[in-house]
């Protein structure tokens, strides 16, 4: 490796102690998804849902933006991004184990379905894609508004053949809104492998719409993060959307329902293990002098730390309330 591609991040203008927080937000999502895997399997919690493998395009994708600014949708698989915008383990958790204090919906969703107002974190829903043309939405507010944030929406490659995607693409291409829209292509659409759910290169859909569309290898955490600053940077000159498709591999089953070894080979996916962006952005910063076996043990241990006290906390915490059934559903009398 040269001396470039050993700090190609300070070109891109990351600093070192940014590039070393990245990858441990890529370590705690790991760790949080494994845990789920733990708690499921023990019967603790009735259903997890994976995003292995996806961690290093949600870190780096959030990196690219702004908090407190910029209008988050991310879908059901985006631990990564959501830990790295501001969401912690202990929120996480509650989700998982539907307590009344969960901050994403009160402890009435699947896990997966992230809201945090606070964090601009937009409530998704169970029916894929729909958070598409709502990202369409958020960015014609800001274009309304004449504000300079965007809104930034993210979705799998099953979700870019619904009507949602192309409905929201296409809104978003005539208006010119400041929406970023980001597949990410984990080729299985549950277990529909990529050839026989999609025609053609999702990227160049964008140019049907009148807006460009960029595919870029998710696994590299630098590169997206290159793609996605440069396609906030563009939604704020007023120069519309940007379609990016970052390529990565599902490594577990779809969820803790699914049985992937029905639909793909235990050798396909020991094949992809081995690509695991992961360990290879770890090798990066170990190459460019920043990592070192002693702090990798070290970050492990915090992060098992904090896994394990908030389990305990969301474990012990209260339900919600039968009489809270209808909270936020219908408008409360004023006054009342």
């Amino acid at each position: 490796m040269s001396i470039g591609q050993m700090h190609k991040h300070r070109q891109l203008g990351l600093t070192d102690a940014q590039v070393v927080e990245m990858y441990t937000y890529m370590l705690k999502a790991r760790m949080f998804d494994e845990r789920g895997f733990v708690l499921q399997r023990s019967g603790k919690i009735a259903f997890h849902v994976s995003g292995i493998g996806q961690e290093t395009a949600q870190v780096a994708a959030a990196y690219a933006l702004q908090k407190g600014k910029d209008y988050f949708l991310p879908y059901y698989r985006d631990y990564g991004f959501v830990l790295t915008v501001g969401m912690t383990i202990k929120e996480l958790l509650l989700s998982v184990f539907a307590k009344a204090e969960d901050p994403n919906s009160g402890g009435r969703q699947m896990p997966g379905h992230f809201s945090h107002k606070k964090l601009n974190i937009v409530t998704g829903s169970s029916p894929v894609t729909t958070q598409v043309p709502h990202a369409a939405g958020f960015a014609l507010a800001a274009k309304m508004q004449r504000k300079d944030f965007v809104s930034f929406v993210t979705f799998g490659d099953g979700s870019s053949n619904q009507g949602d995607f192309h409905e929201g693409c296409n809104f978003a291409g005539v208006h010119k809104l400041p929406v970023i829209f980001m597949c990410e292509n984990n080729q299985y659409a549950i277990s529909v492998p990529l050839h026989k759910q999609t025609a053609g290169s999702i990227a160049e859909r964008a140019a049907g719409y009148g807006f460009p569309g960029v595919k870029v290898d998710g696994r590299d955490p630098l590169e997206v993060y290159r793609v996605v600053k440069e396609a906030r940077e563009r939604a704020v000159r007023g120069e519309g959307p940007t379609l990016i498709e970052a390529v990565m591999y599902r490594i577990p089953p779809h969820s803790t329902s699914d049985n992937d070894l029905l639909y793909r080979t235990k050798e396909e996916v020991e094949e992809n293990r081995a690509k695991d962006g992961l360990p290879v952005f770890r090798q990066y910063l170990v190459q460019a002098g920043l990592w070192s076996d002693e702090q990798e043990a070290e970050l492990a241990e915090l992060i098992k730390a904090e896994l394990t006290e908030a389990t305990q906390y969301a474990e012990q915490a209260p339900f919600p309330l039968p009489e809270d059934t209808l909270r936020h559903v219908y408008a409360e009398e004023e006054g009342r």
